[in-house]
């Protein structure tokens, strides 16, 4: 039995995407939009040990399995397609029939992360898991996030805008929304490379402190902050969020772009409870984040791609399970809104810029870790683009003990 023959076993005879593999054996229709490559038997090795997303994975990330063609269509079809779904059972069976001479798991690629670092979202497991993900390399993630090293979703006031563009647009919506004024004191949680910090210093006249759990990033930001003359009124602390205490404070608006996700559902009530505490009354949160659909409770895969290479122990939640333990803690919700689709525009352009300086990226962070990336920029955008994941900003207020908000009525709308 050829692995051609197995292939098509697997999809049937009228799968859109084709097949090559080490055998010299082809399936598939005459000219596929993308091709799926199997180059060596360990790749097959890894599918069958690891069935589902994760065998996939560790297979192309290894280098053992390639895509020739349109990436996004080979995905698009992986997504809904038998291999993802068959059983570790049918697939042992099938690999049965064929000389792998060893059924013996291979080791998984170096890039793949299992976190044994004490208790679930622990302050040591957390830093690790975040370490894992941004402590790569500035200048990798300079190549495929450009500039303004902004890596949240953009806003694209027009399909022509650039990247550079809608992610100041992304940190000038925040600052519209949460109405900075001159004067007042910001906290960006989860500040990354410092975007928001830079921005809103210097375009809104705030004092603003930023922290992250990333140590590379924090030394980037500090000496952006340097180079521009910021350093009276900006900082950005390789710290944990809940490290920052009412000493700092209080602040007058606090910006969460991209961490929520990390934070974990049963510490959800704790991290707004202690942001709440954080401001002052009538101060502004604006929580920009990725959410599920729709509120099914479950996780992600633990032994998912996702989970495994790219954000360990992260957690996706609905927005109305974050809204309401905003609300439970006591803060007024104001505004909500979704930017999926600027999201899955973002990806594809992270996705270009990282095709055009593929042979520099992999001279910095590896060939493993470039794959990771590819493999994951673009899923992620296929999955914005089905509505299987969504991006929300959420505004709210802590009122003070008379119900004044301070909250304008939209004065951050802009007319394109």
């Amino acid at each position: 039995m050829t692995l051609a023959a197995l292939y098509e076993e697997l999809v049937g005879t009228e799968c859109p995407i084709g097949f090559r593999a080490y055998d010299g054996s082809m399936a598939g229709p005459k000219d596929p939009p993308a091709t799926l490559v199997l180059n060596s038997v360990d790749g097959l090795r890894h599918m069958v040990t690891a069935p589902g997303e994760l065998g996939l994975a560790r297979a192309y990330v290894s280098g053992d399995l390639d895509v020739e063609g349109d990436l996004h269509a080979a995905l698009d079809w992986i997504l809904t397609s038998p291999i993802r779904q068959r059983s570790f059972l049918e697939l042992l069976g099938l690999a049965r029939r064929l000389p792998l001479g060893s059924f013996v798991p291979r080791r998984a690629p170096a890039e793949e992360m299992r976190s044994s670092n004490g208790p679930l979202h622990s302050l040591r497991r957390d830093a690790a898991a975040i370490s894992h993900h941004y402590d790569v390399s500035n200048e990798f993630y300079r190549m495929v996030l450009g500039p303004t090293m902004a890596y949240t979703c953009a806003c694209f006031l027009t399909a022509d805008a650039t990247l550079e563009e809608a992610q100041t647009e992304k940190f000038d919506l925040v600052c519209r929304k949460l109405d900075l004024q001159p004067g007042e004191k910001l906290l960006d949680v989860g500040c990354g490379w410092g975007g928001m910090v830079l921005h809103a210093t210097e375009h809104y006249g705030v004092t603003a402190l930023g922290v992250t759990l990333a140590r590379r990033q924090a030394e980037w930001a500090q000496k952006q902050i340097a180079d521009r003359g910021l350093a009276d009124r900006a900082e950005v602390r390789h710290l944990d969020y809940r490290e920052v205490t009412l000493d700092e404070g209080p602040f007058d608006a606090i910006s969460s772009i991209g961490l929520t996700e990390h934070i974990g559902a049963e510490q959800l009530r704790t991290y707004f409870t202690h942001l709440y505490g954080l401001l002052r009354p009538a101060g502004r949160l604006l929580n920009h984040a990725i959410h599920r659909p729709r509120d099914d409770r479950t996780k992600l895969d633990p032994r998912g791609f996702m989970n495994r290479y790219v954000f360990p122990d992260a957690e996706l939640e609905a927005v109305t399970r974050v809204m309401a333990e905003m609300s439970e803690v006591g803060f007024e919700i104001r505004h909500e809104e979704n930017l999926r689709e600027h999201y899955a525009e973002t990806l594809r352009r992270w996705t270009a810029n990282l095709r055009v300086n593929w042979d520099a990226c992999v001279a910095e962070a590896g060939e493993g870790r470039a794959r990771v990336w590819l493999l994951y920029l673009a899923g992620c955008a296929l999955l914005f683009e089905r509505n299987l994941m969504q991006l929300h900003q959420v505004l709210c207020t802590k009122t003070t003990v008379r119900g004044a908000s301070g909250m304008p009525l939209r004065g951050w709308a802009r007319s394109v």
